[in-house]
């Protein structure tokens, strides 16, 4: 059988081809990723959750003080560090900018027993936010961070100055098409990763099979994991977050942001988790995203759209002056 990538939160059987030589790494990091090169200084956020003690590793970069805050809340497969170019643009023109590692993923905790819920990291990101004194920070979610970025404007929503969407998934229900499955399946499926079949995952969904070398940075702590002994571990968190992303949609409630909102999608995007799985007799087609933006801006009062065709899921990485271009009409 051929190796199983759940990157994304899509299960698809991969033909995994030769990996470029500056993915080809040997290199092995532990569960928080110690020796592993972030863009800017790393901080840690120390705190009590759930009976244990826990640490978000964040970036901080201040603004000129005459701009609010942006928060960058990172995808299902990466790290704050993807952010760095964003975040240089952003500190640039002024703006603060801030970059959690979410608990179970990049620098911060991974711990063998948490309940994993977009409302809980959405408080662990506030906690963190208001002990740095940020106020009304603009909100910007990716991928999974999307529907994280979400549940957060849902929930403090007096507290944001504008929500920003890139690529977001969650904008279906995913549940309703596609059968569940327990945590267990995931780890295992986890466990079966190899430094091919990420890598190739990302060719074919994210860059449209077209490789750059910018991307092996990409996937190199996500090889460095796997070749790691800390692997298991750090599968089982990646395991245990999979299961908010069926079971704790948002797109039940775009009625209820009260909050400025603007949607950047790349229309190539066609990022489906559980397509692998449907339900019997299902023909809906899961991730086309080139409807899904049209769809989600009618729903959210006071949201705009910002189309950018013949991307794929992670506009920001692929194109990132046709992004940014956007990226800064919604900012303001």
């Amino acid at each position: 059988m051929k190796p199983f990538s759940l990157i994304g939160g899509l299960a698809v059987a991969l033909v995994c081809g030769p990996l470029s030589a500056g993915a080809q790494t040997e290199a092995s990091y532990d569960a928080e990723l110690q020796g592993y090169p972030y863009p800017f200084p790393v901080e840690r956020f120390e705190f009590e959750s759930q009976q244990q003690p826990l640490q978000m590793a964040y970036m901080h970069l201040r603004g000129d003080g005459r701009k609010p805050t942006v928060v960058l809340l990172h995808g299902k497969n990466f790290s704050g560090a993807y952010w760095a170019q964003t975040a240089q643009f952003l500190q640039s023109r002024g703006y603060g900018v801030l970059i959690p590692d979410q608990i179970g993923f990049g620098k911060s905790s991974k711990p063998a027993h948490y309940q994993f819920s977009f409302a809980q990291l959405a408080d662990n990101t506030r906690a963190l936010i208001r002990k740095l004194k940020i106020e009304k920070p603009i909100v910007v979610g990716h991928s999974m961070g999307g529907m994280l970025a979400t549940r957060y404007a849902l929930m403090y929503g007096n507290e944001v100055e504008r929500l920003i969407l890139v690529n977001p998934i969650g904008l279906e229900d995913y549940l309703e098409y596609v059968e569940y499955k327990p945590i267990d399946f995931f780890y295992a499926a986890q466990l079966k990763q190899t430094a091919e079949s990420v890598k190739a995952y990302q060719l074919k969904f994210y860059y449209d099979g077209k490789w750059d070398e910018a991307y092996d940075e990409l996937v190199e702590f996500q090889i460095g994991w796997i070749n790691s002994p800390d692997w298991p571990q750090v599968a089982w968190n990646n395991a245990l977050t999979y299961d908010m992303i069926f079971t704790q949609p948002v797109c039940n409630e775009w009625s209820r942001l009260q909050v400025p909102t603007r949607l950047i999608i790349g229309t190539r995007d066609r990022t489906g988790p559980g397509r692998g799985w449907k339900k019997t007799g299902v023909t809906y087609l899961l991730g086309q995203y080139q409807n899904l933006g049209k769809q989600t801006a009618a729903a959210i009062p006071d949201a705009k759209l910002y189309e950018l065709e013949g991307l794929g899921h992670m506009p920001q990485i692929e194109a990132f002056d046709r992004f940014v271009a956007e990226f800064e009409k919604a900012l303001q």
